[in-house]
């Protein structure tokens, strides 16, 4: 599964997540096994990142120009 996805859903968090932005989702095979991905978002006070539904978000296959930008800035 891709180490990055776009967010389609930020109802329930519109201060630490915005709609159509991409974003890191970090291994936690736990957090996955309950329908949880484990995200680093706009707060980024937390560099293990948080907890969100996967429903609030689509996997996307990024070119690799793009991952390393995301990666760079922290994303």
């Amino acid at each position: 599964m891709s180490d990055f996805v776009i967010c389609i859903d930020n109802e329930s968090n519109p201060a630490s997540l915005i709609v159509g932005k991409a974003y890191r989702k970090l291994p936690d095979a736990d957090a996955e096994s309950q329908g949880l991905f484990r995200i680093v978002d706009e707060d980024r006070s937390e560099p293990e990142g948080y907890l969100y539904l996967s429903s609030m978000f689509v996997p996307v296959d990024l070119p690799k120009a793009a991952e390393k930008a995301l990666m760079a800035s922290g994303g």
